[in-house]
């Protein structure tokens, strides 16, 4: 069987892997080289600056795709956004490219529309057997015009499907056979909005290498020290909810002094029309106040602020992004990793820590409930409740045994459902069946 991952074209697959690189890519290289064991595998990505057009790593062809027209389509955005803040032309956007709030233009077909035609005319010299899509689906029709026989995979680690305009989704997925949910939560949310294609919609887990965050692999333990450490792995974004972490902690160290908050991520945040837009949840509709046009680290730049306000700035420590493969040693350093997010369609970093045997306090949200185990591997609490969130916290670090068994379940709950072995296996099962 020839398999084909198309990555979404927001970030850049580098070789030799050294785990730089968002959740999206973490997951194209991980399923990629598990699947090339007994398929071949083409990655099709982004090209950045100086990287080979065609690499081979672990059995995997990556093929990168030039997208400098499609920058140029990005750089005409920006320049009228520009216009629309410096004279008050609030609709100029939306006239220029026939926006609507359900088809906003990363939605159409015109949007990285030379990455997906490229991807579309290698693909029939190629006669890959099946293509996976991530998240994009108007590349569907233009890779499906040009290979009318192959199979195709969409696969969903968003909630795009079920917040954009329904007969556009709908259309597009008459073309698809095999719709993939990273979390039941974004299965079942496809599933009720599209019943008429729930026969081939499924969920497949995102995964966690065991190799590299177990703490039996480093001949580790968890942190012992009198100092508690909290931990967040992320996108510094506001619909992560750091500014409800930080008024959490702020009533934590009240009561214990030598508590520390690392925050680990890069610091640009999501763009507002990615997720705020769609928000039928009010407390994601608030988030829009963390945004301005002009600045992609607004949010970063508040949470500083807020942190110099609260003088906790001695024990917060921003570390900034920290490539994936040398995460293991912050986990292994951490007593707690804390997901207070009001939006998470999976949670890859609870499964981290999981692995590294560290208790997760996470909301009651997406597909983070589907990892947690309430009360057994970890806590959930509601987003948006500081008051709850650092009360669950505070249990946790005043009570070392429960951390302990706490870390062991998580540990084997990660084993049973979340490696990236059983993910891959489960994959290339419906590959097959589709094929």
């Amino acid at each position: 069987m020839k398999i084909a991952i198309v990555n979404q074209p927001l970030g850049y697959i580098y070789l030799p892997w050294t785990g730089k690189g968002g959740s999206l890519e973490i997951w194209t290289y991980e399923m990629a080289r598990r699947l090339a064991l007994s398929c071949k595998v083409i990655v099709y990505s982004k090209r950045g600056f100086h990287q080979k057009k065609d690499e081979y790593d672990k059995g995997v062809h990556y093929r990168r795709i030039n997208t400098i027209f499609d920058e140029w389509v990005n750089l005409i955005k920006y320049v009228v956004r520009k216009i629309e803040n410096l004279f008050g032309l609030n609709d100029l956007e939306r006239i220029l490219f026939f926006r609507n709030i359900k088809r906003p233009l990363f939605s159409s077909t015109l949007y990285y529309l030379m990455y997906s035609f490229q991807i579309a005319r290698d693909l029939r010299k190629e006669k890959c057997d099946i293509v996976h899509i991530i998240n994009f689906s108007q590349f569907v029709p233009i890779i499906r015009a040009f290979n009318p026989k192959i199979k195709i995979a969409l696969r969903m680690s968003c909630e795009w499907l079920t917040q954009l305009d329904h007969n556009m989704i709908k259309k597009r997925l008459k073309e698809v056979n095999l719709i993939i949910g990273c979390s039941e939560y974004i299965t079942n949310k496809i599933r009720y909005n599209f019943p008429e294609f729930s026969t081939h919609m499924y969920t497949v887990y995102s995964g966690v290498d065991i190799n590299t965050f177990s703490i039996k692999k480093h001949n580790g333990e968890p942190n012992k020290n009198k100092v508690k450490k909290i931990l967040f792995v992320g996108r510094v974004s506001p619909e992560k909810g750091l500014h409800i972490l930080l008024e959490a902690f702020n009533i934590i160290v009240k009561s214990y002094p030598l508590t520390h908050l690392e925050i680990i991520g890069t610091i640009t945040q999501l763009s507002f029309e990615f997720i705020i837009p769609f928000g039928d949840d009010d407390k994601i509709s608030k988030l829009s106040l963390f945004y301005n046009k002009n600045s992609k680290t607004a949010y970063f730049n508040y949470l500083m602020e807020m942190i110099k306000k609260l003088n906790i700035s001695t024990k917060v420590k921003f570390t900034g992004f920290i490539p994936h493969q040398k995460l293991y040693k912050n986990y292994l350093e951490a007593d707690i990793l804390v997901n207070p997010s009001f939006s998470e369609s999976f949670g890859m970093t609870l499964i981290e820590a999981m692995s590294s045997q560290i208790p997760v306090v996470a909301t009651r949200v997406g597909g983070m409930t589907e990892i947690v185990k309430d009360g057994k591997t970890g806590i959930l609490v509601e987003s948006g409740d500081s008051l709850g969130l650092a009360n669950e916290i505070m249990q946790l670090i005043s009570n070392e045994d429960i951390r302990k068994l706490m870390g062991r379940a998580a540990y084997k709950r990660v084993i049973e459902f979340f490696t990236w072995e059983k993910s891959a296996e489960k994959l290339l099962r419906l590959y097959r069946n589709v094929c």
